[in-house]
């Protein structure tokens, strides 16, 4: 199983020493700027392939190897004399060529490995235009220049489609790297959560969001990339968790090796267990590993020493390993081993998920419109129905307190009764109905 999509036999070995490799690059008079925009990744990563800390890997190997490879071709030999440019005529001046182009090799995406668009790779080692030598004395008849050693490569430009290249469609395009890409992702996906359905829905959830963002995804650098952290993040959601179909992992391998790993990945928290994955079993650098975890590299580094720690517990070979990169080629193998033993479920075709994503921005659309509807209808009826002058609300009653209940009417008595009787036949007139006499 090969770490890489390009074809690494047709590029020169890399160095295995950091400092030769960075007495290549300085004797090309290559910056660290000018490597890093022609392999495709940060300054920092080109910092640490030189002294030691990391190595490159897959595609990005052979880039840099080819690009700082010593230039093995004959220099041509010198004339005894050139004129300046201008005493030439237009007609015998020197035409710079450019530089030859190697068409795109075919890539086969194994089970864990990293899925780049095909890319038109220049040759570093190109002939440079030549240049002319002034000279005080000038030769009677016109002499081609001398050839100067090789000029130093600069990063290659973005490739221009040839002329007889057919086009492709978007939606073959999508297509293409669908049946690419999808069975891959599916098995790492697996190997992230431990379930087989999670992870192939997983997988085409991240690709209808990439097809619903084409013109996005179809532009970026590593289209592959940008699904797989797509699919990963669906997948590590903890809304699961409250599905049923999704609540338990799936059955573990019957094999006793393949089973305590499959044990110790799904016991790694989950930053650790995908920074595990991504970088030992996908390949990633330290860099692009933190990037994709949205983590930092010294954070990431960390995360990776516990991920291995906690494996070689289950692992003895792991555990007898001698240094890191036996560690990281030995789990490459161990989880790309355990990724195609498993029976995952083949994703569906590529035409199905581009409808259904369709599907669903046709849903979305129309819940949007109705809802509009909805609140603009909500709108209309409480302004026609809303009053249109102010009306002063009553004041709302009160109980009043403090007073004693009013008694019922009783019974008088013998004196009552006389009282009122004698109250009834004198007059009322002077202080005798003030004080009435009683008899």
């Amino acid at each position: 199983m090969t770490r890489s999509t390009t074809d690494e036999s047709a590029a020169p070995p890399l160095p295995s020493s950091p400092k030769e490799r960075r007495r290549l690059r300085e004797a090309k008079s290559l910056s660290e700027e000018q490597v890093a925009a022609a392999v495709g990744v940060t300054r920092a990563t080109v910092r640490s392939w030189e002294t030691g800390r990391t190595t490159p890997r897959g595609r990005k190997r052979a880039l840099y190897a080819k690009l700082i490879a010593p230039d093995t071709k004959p220099a041509r030999a010198a004339k005894p004399k050139a004129v300046r440019l201008k005493d030439r005529p237009a007609s015998e001046r020197p035409v710079p060529e450019r530089p030859p182009r190697v068409p795109p090799v075919p890539e086969v995406a194994p089970v864990l490995e990293v899925v780049h668009e095909a890319e038109v790779v220049h040759e570093a080692e190109a002939a440079p235009a030549p240049e002319v030598v002034h000279e005080a004395e000038a030769a009677p008849a016109p002499v081609a220049a001398p050839a100067p050693p090789p000029a130093p490569a600069s990063p290659p430009p973005p490739p221009e489609p040839e002329p007889g290249t057919p086009r492709l469609s978007p939606d073959e395009a999508f297509d293409a790297l669908y049946a690419h890409a999808a069975p891959g992702l599916v098995r790492q996906t697996y190997l992230l959560t431990g379930r087989r359905s999670l992870a192939r829905e997983s997988v085409e959830r991240a690709f209808q969001l990439a097809w619903h963002r084409w013109p996005e995804v179809a532009v970026d650098r590593d289209p592959v990339g940008w699904v797989r952290a797509a699919a990963y993040e669906y997948a590590m959601s903890p809304w699961h968790r409250l599905r049923r179909v999704h609540r338990h992992p799936d059955a573990p391998p019957t094999e006793p090796a393949r089973r305590a790993l499959f044990e110790a990945l799904l016991e790694l928290p989950p930053a650790y267990r995908r920074t595990l994955l991504l970088y030992d079993g996908v390949g990633l650098d330290l860099p692009e590993t933190a990037a994709e975890t949205e983590a930092s590299t010294p954070a990431t580094a960390g995360r990776l020493e516990v991920a291995r720690a906690a494996v070689a517990e289950r692992l003895p070979e792991l555990a007898a390993a001698t240094s890191p990169a036996e560690q990281s080629e030995l789990l490459h193998d161990r989880l790309g081993g355990l990724a195609r033993a498993e029976h995952v479920p083949a994703p569906q075709p590529a035409r199905a998920v581009r409808t259904g994503s369709e599907n669903k921005a046709r849903l979305w659309t129309r819940a949007a419109i109705a809802f509009a509807a909805l609140l603009i209808g909500a709108t209309a009826l409480t302004l026609h129905t809303a009053p249109t002058h102010y009306e002063q609300p009553l004041s709302p009653p009160e109980r009043v307190g403090g007073v004693p209940p009013l008694g019922g009417p009783q019974k008088l008595t013998p004196q009552d009764l006389q009282l009122q009787k004698s109250l009834k036949e004198q007059l009322a007139h002077g202080p005798e109905r003030l004080v009435p006499r009683i008899p």
